[in-house]
């Protein structure tokens, strides 16, 4: 569970930006490319991709070595063999259907309308190929076709297989209420158990049945029969009310649009969630392959101090944090964006000991803390105070037995010294640098500096020129004993 909350507050809100973008793209390339060979290939180069994260965590090299590169090798086809399925399906919507738009709801198709023509066309023996798609795109299938667009009546389909109609041999495709294209070319069935009175126009409704989900009607020049392919089934229908059912069943009707709106409107609910998990799971899984450890030094920050106090003495000036995250992440960050705060605000007069917890660090999002080093500092303060202190000569060693030592003159004699209340209050001398006897030859003079104990005592006033301590000496008279 601990687990769990600190990888959800480590979720930056460009982690989420970054989800939500690349779902909505995956989402618009279903919404766009839904039921054409292209979003099939698609589908399966994404099936492929589990199935390579799968070998990977279970270790097995060869086969994902192997996937990946079928992987790689698949999405170059699909850019080459499906250019044209890209670009129809692009070239035929606008910037805004493309980016936010949803399809249509589609009109009904005047079914009865389309019956009444298709045996008036059969009485008088004029051929036609119709064709009412599926949920399969024919993009790839049919060639040849001429846009069209018109509205679907008894005069329009007439007149587009009138004989004299320079498009009257090939197919036209009824979507909705509209006759999408005419003369349009389909593939022919090779089949050797149809008829073999069947020409091109049957074989051309039994290639395209094969091969999609499409309803094919096929009226003959010389026998005046009407009939249907789909699938693998081709019968002619003599009667107008079968007919009529066929293609209610095939095209749906408005009694059944309620429930084809509501199952549009559950599949795309569906293909919104399906992509947040699916751009999800790739977010985590390229995140938690690409962890990075870092290791920075930051000064240590003190807040809260009470105003009367003032911090004479710390363990460390600065701490040791080893950090984790993706190894993006990791390599744009700055020092300046890490920062350790201690909060002095229950702190005393002396010694102190804190100890750095996570809510001491402030940490840039999507990055862990792993450890510290030191993990306890030691901080010491006091009210500051100023006191006047005597200095006096910190000798070592032996004069030479032939010199004593008359006289010693300090300048200055005191110094002015600014530390903890606590620390001054016990001091009564400033001693001076050690100073060697040994190396006394003669009278003179020599400079040098006061030593603090404990160290953070310093001088209120400058004293660049340290202590100036002159000395004089003078030989031992031989009466005097040593």
């Amino acid at each position: 569970m601990n687990e769990l909350l600190i990888f959800l507050s480590s979720i930056r809100w460009q982690d989420v930006f970054d989800i939500a973008l690349a779902s909505y793209l995956l989402f618009r390339f279903y919404v766009l490319f839904t039921g054409t060979y292209v979003f099939r290939v698609i589908t399966g180069l994404a099936i492929l991709w589990l199935f390579q994260r799968i070998t990977v965590f279970m270790g097995l090299i060869v086969s994902s070595w192997a996937i990946q590169g079928i992987m790689a090798v698949s999405a170059i086809i699909v850019i080459v063999v499906f250019k044209n399925e890209i670009r129809s399906v692009l070239q035929a919507k606008n910037l805004k259907s493309i980016l936010w738009g949803f399809p249509a709801k589609a009109e009904d198709t005047p079914i009865e309308m389309i019956v009444e023509s298709v045996y008036e066309l059969a009485q008088a023996s004029t051929g036609a190929l119709i064709v009412f798609p599926g949920k399969e795109d024919l993009g790839e299938v049919v060639q040849s076709g001429i846009p069209w667009r018109g509205v679907v009546s008894k005069e329009m389909i007439k007149s587009i297989f009138w004989h004299d109609n320079p498009v009257h041999d090939g197919a036209a495709i009824i979507e909705g209420d509209r006759v999408k294209e005419v003369g349009g070319i389909l593939p022919l069935s090779r089949r050797d158990d149809l008829p073999s009175y069947y020409g091109t126009r049957h074989r051309a409704a039994a290639g395209l049945a094969e091969n999609t989900d499409a309803l094919v009607i096929a009226v003959s020049e010389e026998r005046g029969d009407v009939v249907i392919a789909k699938g693998s089934r081709v019968r002619v229908i003599k009667e107008k009310k079968k007919l009529l059912d066929m293609l209610q069943k095939h095209v749906g009707v408005s009694k059944k649009q309620w429930s084809h709106l509501r199952k549009r409107n559950l599949e795309l609910s569906i293909a919104g969630l399906v992509s947040i998990v699916f751009i999800a799971g790739v977010w985590f899984n390229f995140t938690s392959g690409m962890d990075t450890l870092i290791t920075l030094e930051i000064p240590v920050e003190y807040t809260n101090r009470n105003p009367e106090m003032k911090i004479f003495d710390t363990s460390v000036n600065a701490v040791s944090l080893s950090l984790h995250g993706s190894g993006t992440l990791m390599r744009s960050i700055r020092p300046e964006q890490v920062e350790v705060r201690l909060d002095l605000g229950k702190a005393i007069v002396g010694p102190n000991t804190f100890t750095i917890t996570q809510g001491d660090i402030t940490l840039p999002p999507g990055v862990s803390l792993k450890k510290v080093d030191p993990v306890t500092v030691e901080v010491t303060l006091d009210i500051p105070i100023k006191k006047v202190l005597p200095v006096q000569v910190d000798w070592i060693g032996r004069l030479p037995e032939h010199l004593i030592l008359k006289a010693v003159k300090l300048d200055p004699k005191n110094v002015e010294v600014v530390g903890g209340k606590g620390i001054l209050e016990n001091i009564s001398t400033i001693y001076t640098e050690k100073v060697l006897l040994e190396r006394i030859e003669q009278s003179g003079a020599v400079v040098v500096k006061p030593v603090f104990n404990p160290a953070f005592l310093k001088i209120s006033s400058d004293l660049d020129d340290g202590i100036k301590i002159t000395y004089e000496v003078e030989k031992r008279s031989k009466r005097t004993k040593p």
